[in-house]
């Protein structure tokens, strides 16, 4: 009887037991969608990839800085690189602030809200863009678009080269960016812009960078007016190493700016890597073909300006075209930004290092390119193929309703901010202190001590596919300037 009470015992705590079970495992069973929904977390190739990427785009300032640097004249050297370098510390302290915001928190058809001023709600979880989830850090992606705030407006300066007040630049492209960058840049990209909506393509800034600057740059050399140059003054380049190397360093970081706005390591970026480097190849290589038949010279110059505008043009294109549909587009840009750089001495404005005729006429060639040769096949964010792959003309007319608003944008910006800097303080450097140099004469410094001078070895063939002047302007004007 023991025996039989002890297994009676045994038997009721097994089934106690096991109705203890059951509700917890039906619980767990209960709980697994639960944990199947938590918040997805950053892929980590993908974020790797866009650290690397703006690293990438960073470097690009100091690229530029180099590129425009050795095509001044030698007293102005410093003030050249300081204006690149002043960005970087300039717009990334707006784009924090208030510049993000304004492009890439949800708004309307041209700003953003205030919600992410001060990086507020910008955190290291992954984030929602235009419906869309992303697989990155909301601070990676931030970080990204700021390295392109701040080139940006440092590409304006080599239009205003040697004659700029540099307090006046700093103040104006503080300004620029804030209210010329950042609203463009959320019509382009941002939650609810104009141009998302509207339907037009801009992969990585054909836009919002390039014509965006490049306008810019010509209102504001044309409001600077001429440099003051006695009729023999040599302004040549005065390092053409540097200038290639600066050349070299903005191809190696164009590509974090092509491939990375795929926003992930993937085939798309792999895509618009491969077309980023062909397009410049090849608009390098028709840039110094045409010098062969034109003044008989293949030139360093020209093959840096090729260069540069083939990656330009391709910009809003890279995400969405072909390596074919990528040549066409380097061929282009070489034939229409050296037509546009010739044209300018007998326009007769001073775009000192032709900022104009490479950022704006090459970015507006890559957009409407772009609605020549955009594919399905590669992006299938294209809702119509460009026109010459068969997909009519809905695209191209898109494109230049996205080119006016860039000039827009830019060019009347420009116009008021530069307006009021002018009122209130002036802009341009005095005739002494253009005449000393503005490494001295705006920071006290000299790039050189003891070396070579503007005139002693330069051999002058760099000069020759850009008209006889910093890089494109006929003889030296002795013109009075516009702007004081």
């Amino acid at each position: 009887m023991d025996r039989i009470a002890r297994l009676q015992c045994a038997g009721g705590i097994s089934a106690a037991v096991a109705a203890l079970l059951i509700p917890a495992t039906a619980w767990a069973q209960d709980a697994a969608p639960a944990a199947a929904a938590a918040p997805p977390t950053p892929d980590t190739g993908d974020t790797a990839w866009m650290l690397v990427s703006s690293a990438l785009v960073l470097l690009m300032t100091p690229g530029l800085a180099l590129f425009y640097g050795g095509m001044a004249r030698s007293k102005n050297i410093l003030n050249m690189l300081m204006q690149s370098f002043a960005a970087m510390a300039i717009v990334t302290l707006v784009w924090v602030i208030a510049g993000y915001s304004v492009a890439f928190a949800p708004g309307n058809d041209f700003f953003g809200n205030a919600s992410y001023m001060g990086l507020g709600d910008v955190g290291q979880g992954v984030f929602t863009l235009n419906g869309v989830s992303t697989t990155i850090p909301h601070q990676v992606f931030m970080i990204y678009q700021m390295m392109f705030a701040i080139i940006t407006p440092a590409l304006i300066s080599g239009a205003i080269a040697e004659r700029m007040k540099f307090g006046a630049y700093v103040v104006f492209i503080a300004a620029w960016s804030l209210l010329v960058y950042s609203p463009l840049a959320h019509m382009v990209w941002g939650e609810g812009g104009y141009l998302l909506k509207l339907g037009a393509l801009d992969f990585a800034g054909g836009t919002v960078v390039h014509i965006s600057s490049g306008i810019s740059a010509l209102v504001l050399a044309i409001m600077l007016g001429k440099r003051r140059l006695a009729p023999s003054e040599d302004v040549r380049p005065h390092n053409l190493p540097m200038t290639l190397i600066g050349t070299g360093l903005l191809w190696f970081g164009w590509f974090g700016f092509n491939a990375g706005s795929a926003t992930a390591s993937n085939g798309l970026a792999g895509s618009a890597f491969v077309v980023t480097h062909v397009a410049a190849a090849t608009a390098a290589l028709v840039w110094i073909l045409i010098e062969w038949v034109t003044i008989k010279k293949p030139t360093a110059l020209g093959f840096a300006t090729g260069a540069v505008a083939g990656l330009v043009a391709i910009t809003p294109a890279s995400g969405f075209v072909s390596p074919i549909s990528a040549i066409a587009i380097g061929f282009g840009v070489s034939c229409v930004s050296y037509v546009a750089i010739k044209m300018k001495s007998r326009l007769g404005y001073d775009d000192t290092l032709d900022v104009f005729g490479v950022h704006c006429i090459g970015g507006i060639w890559g957009a409407l390119a772009t609605g020549l040769f955009a594919d399905k096949a590669v992006n299938a964010a294209v809702a119509n193929n460009g026109l010459l792959l068969g997909g009519g003309g809905t695209l191209l007319g898109k494109q230049f309703i996205g080119v006016l608003v860039a000039l827009a944008m830019g060019g009347i910006g420009t116009l008021v901010i530069a307006g009021i800097i002018k009122a209130v303080s002036g802009i341009r450097a005095s005739t002494e202190d253009e005449e000393v140099g503005l490494d001295v004469s705006q920071h006290g410094e000299e790039g050189y001590h003891g070396g070579t001078s503007d005139t002693a070895t330069l051999t002058g063939f760099g000069m020759a596919s850009h008209g006889g002047s910093p890089v494109s302007s006929g003889a030296p004007s002795t013109a009075a300037p516009s702007a004081t």
